[in-house]
C-alpha cells in the first residue's frame, strides 16, 4: 500500500454561531436569575398580583352593622286631631348583627385571601419554571450546534482526504463524491439546527419581555447538576409547601366558613325601632322604642337545602384536596424517576459506550485510509459516536428540566 500525505483542514463552518461569544453555564444561579425576571415583568404576575390585593380589600368590605332605616311620616287630618296626636312622625330602625354571621364572613374572606396569594405563588413559579425550561432547552440546542460543526469539520477533512486518495490511479473517487454529498446534507441540517435556536432564542426572550432579536451567549448545560432528592421526603413536604395544595387548603376553609354562614343566616333577624311623633306647630307629642324580630319559619326549608348545599361544597373541596395531593405525588414520582433514570443514561453514555465508540470510530477511519474499510462503515461509526455523545448532552437537559419540575412540586420555602 502507497503512503499518502494527507492534508487536515480546520473549516469552521458556524463561525457566525461560535464566532467570539461568551459560553455561559446553565447552573442555578443563571436559572434563578432567569426565574426572577421572568416573573416580574410577567402579565400573569402582576394579574395574580392584583386578584391578592383585591381579596385583601373584601375583608375589610365586610360589615358588622348594616346601614340604619330612617323613615318621615307626614298626617292628614283636621287640626284639632293633628294637635293633640301630632302630624309628623320621624322613625329610625337598625337591624342588629346575628351572633356569628360577622366572624364567618370574615373567616371565609380571610381564606380566600391567603387562597388568592398562594395562587399568586403558583403562577410566578410556573412563569420562572417555563422560563427555565426554555434556558435548558436553548443550551441543549447550542451545544448541538457544537457538536454538528465538529462533524462537519470533520467531514470536510474527510472530503480532502478522499480527494487526496483519489488521486492514485486506482481509485475511482467516488467516496469523495459521497462524502461532499454528505457533507452538503449536513450543513443543511446544521441551517436548521440554527434556525431552530434561533426559535427557542426568541421564546425564551418572549417570556422574559425581552426584545425578541435581543442576542443570547451560548449556554452550555451543566455536567453536574443538583443531587436527586428522594422521593419519599419530598412526598411528605407536598402538603406544607406546594402553593397548589395549599391554596386548596384555604378553598377548604372558605366553605367551612361558607356553612357557618348559612348556618347563622337562619337565625332570627333582631332590629330595634324608634319612632317619634310631633306636632309641625314645634310641640312634642309621643315617642316608642321596639325591638322587632323576623320569624324563619315560612322559609325554613330554603335555609336547610342552603346549609346542606354548603356542607356538600365543603366535603367536595376536602376530596379536590386529596385528588390533588396524590396528582402531584404521583407527578413528583414521574420527575424523581425521570431525573434518576436521565443521570445514569448521561453517566452511561459519557463513559464506557462513548469510549468504546470513539475507540471503534478511530479504528475505522485509520482502516479506510488504509482502504481497507469501507466508507459506509466509516460514516456509520462517525455517526454513531456524534449519536451518542448529542444523546449523553439530551440526558443532561432532560434531567436538568425534571429538576426544574421536582422544584416547582415541591419548593424550598413555603
Amino acid at each position: 500500500m502507497k503512503s499518502f500525505i494527507f492534508t487536515v483542514t480546520g473549516l469552521f463552518v458556524a463561525a457566525n454561531f461560535l464566532q467570539a461569544q461568551a459560553t455561559q453555564l446553565v447552573d442555578q444561579t443563571f436559572l434563578a436569575a432567569l426565574r426572577t425576571e421572568a416573573a416580574r415583568k410577567h402579565p400573569a404576575t402582576r394579574a395574580a398580583s392584583l386578584r391578592v390585593s383585591a381579596a385583601a380589600s373584601d375583608i375589610y368590605s365586610l360589615r358588622l352593622w348594616d346601614d340604619p332605616l330612617v323613615g318621615l311620616s307626614l298626617m292628614a287630618a283636621e287640626t284639632e286631631k293633628r294637635r293633640a296626636d301630632g302630624d309628623i312622625r320621624l322613625g329610625f330602625e337598625q337591624a342588629l348583627p346575628k351572633p356569628g354571621l360577622f366572624a364567618a364572613n370574615r373567616s371565609k374572606a380571610e381564606a380566600l385571601h391567603r387562597a388568592q396569594f398562594e395562587n399568586a405563588r403558583s403562577t410566578t413559579q410556573e412563569i420562572g419554571t417555563a422560563a427555565a425550561r426554555d434556558a435548558i432547552e436553548l443550551a441543549l440546542a447550542d451545544e448541538s450546534l457544537v457538536l454538528q460543526a465538529g462533524q462537519i469539520e470533520w467531514l470536510s477533512t474527510m472530503v480532502e482526504n478522499a480527494r487526496q486518495l483519489a488521486i492514485n490511479p486506482d481509485a475511482t473517487g467516488l467516496d469523495a463524491l459521497r462524502l461532499e454529498s454528505e457533507l452538503a446534507k449536513q450543513n443543511q441540517i446544521l441551517a436548521a439546527a440554527q434556525r431552530s435556536r434561533q426559535r427557542l432564542a426568541q421564546s425564551l426572550n418572549s417570556r422574559l419581555g425581552r426584545p425578541l432579536e435581543s442576542p443570547w451567549p451560548r449556554l452550555q448545560l451543566s455536567n453536574n447538576p443538583s443531587p436527586i432528592p428522594i422521593a419519599s421526603a419530598e412526598i411528605a413536604r407536598i402538603s406544607r409547601v406546594n402553593p397548589k395544595l395549599r391554596a386548596l387548603q384555604q378553598m377548604a376553609s372558605a366553605a367551612k366558613a361558607e356553612t357557618q354562614i348559612a348556618s347563622h343566616d337562619r337565625q332570627p333577624q333582631l332590629s330595634l325601632a324608634v319612632e317619634t311623633d310631633l306636632y309641625s306647630g314645634g310641640d312634642f307629642r309621643s315617642a316608642t322604642v321596639g325591638l322587632k324580630m323576623s320569624l324563619p319559619i315560612f322559609n325554613r326549608n330554603s335555609y336547610q337545602a342552603k346549609i346542606e348545599a354548603s356542607q356538600l361544597r365543603q366535603q367536595a373541596a376536602v376530596k379536590d384536596l386529596e385528588t390533588t395531593r396524590l396528582e402531584l405525588a404521583a407527578a413528583l414520582l414521574n420527575a424523581v424517576t425521570e431525573a434518576t433514570n436521565a443521570e445514569a443514561q448521561a453517566r452511561a453514555y459519557s463513559g464506557e459506550i462513548y469510549q468504546r465508540a470513539q475507540q471503534a470510530s478511530e479504528a475505522v477511519e485509520s482502516s479506510w485510509l488504509s482502504s481497507k474499510s469501507s466508507l459506509t462503515d466509516l460514516l456509520e461509526s462517525k455517526r454513531q459516536l456524534f449519536a451518542i455523545r448529542l444523546e449523553q448532552r439530551r440526558f443532561v437537559a432532560i434531567q436538568q428540566i425534571a429538576l426544574e419540575e421536582i422544584k416547582l412540586l415541591v419548593p424550598q420555602h413555603p
